[in-house]
């Protein structure tokens, strides 16, 4: 019963979380891990579904999300043209410096898992 309890305690820590990533970025926290992925390479939409664990059509869902508020854009593959990719546009790469920069507060017990790594 002790992991049930820590577990609920964990999964409302990251909704509180969630919550005021939502009203301060005005995107899910889905939305903002995409921008996360997307950081360091371009990625296609299948390696993005993998890196946040969700299903490649929840995860099409998100992107075209993503891609409407002009935060990434699509790109060709450099061999295979029939390849997509997606790409942090200026404007994803300068919401993704103000997620980084801002520190959003995280609540307890989350914070002290994410305190110990």
């Amino acid at each position: 019963m002790k992991k049930i309890c820590a577990i609920r305690d964990v999964c409302r820590s990251i909704a509180d979380y969630e919550n005021k990533f939502q009203k301060v970025f005005s995107m899910c926290l889905n939305e903002g891990m995409i921008l996360c992925c997307l950081k360091e390479s371009r990625l296609s939409s299948g390696e993005i579904a993998e890196q946040i664990n969700l299903t490649c059509s929840n995860t099409s869902k998100l992107i075209r999300s993503v891609e409407e508020k002009g935060y990434i854009k699509r790109v060709l593959g450099d061999k295979d043209k029939r390849q997509m990719y997606f790409v942090l546009t200026k404007e994803g790469k300068k919401m993704l410096s103000d997620i980084e920069e801002r520190d959003l507060e995280i609540s307890y017990p989350l914070s002290r898992i994410i305190d110990l790594q």
